[in-house]
């Protein structure tokens, strides 16, 4: 992992005389970061462009980001109220139930990712 993050820029180590990576503790800090921005989804072009306050399109994609944390929060609510009326609906079958049906409307057909 550590060798691909370096390839592809991410983490970039200093060497030493004899090339051995050497990992400074702003590199194992810069380390972390990629880990948690990876968690939320972040892919590897995402992470090199937001690690920088200059980079031009660093805005973009963290607001992209937040955007599409801000959906799955969004269905992450919806499928919890349904689950939560699921057990309290009084139906003999769910699909009778208008409530449950109103929410699988909602539902959409595939989760994406930006």
């Amino acid at each position: 992992m550590l060798r691909h993050w370096n390839d592809v820029g991410v983490v970039v180590p200093d060497r030493t005389p004899t090339g051995h990576r050497e990992y400074t503790d702003e590199h194992i800090a810069r380390l972390r970061i990629v880990q948690a921005c990876q968690r939320v989804g972040m892919s590897l072009p995402e992470v090199r462009l937001i690690l920088t306050r200059s980079e031009a399109r660093r805005s973009e994609v963290i607001e992209r980001r937040l955007e599409w944390i801000r959906a799955q929060r969004a269905q992450l609510a919806d499928a919890e109220r349904f689950l939560t009326h699921v057990i309290e609906c009084r139906h003999d079958l769910v699909t009778r139930c208008e409530d449950c049906a109103q929410y699988s409307a909602l539902v959409p057909r595939f989760a994406s990712r930006p």
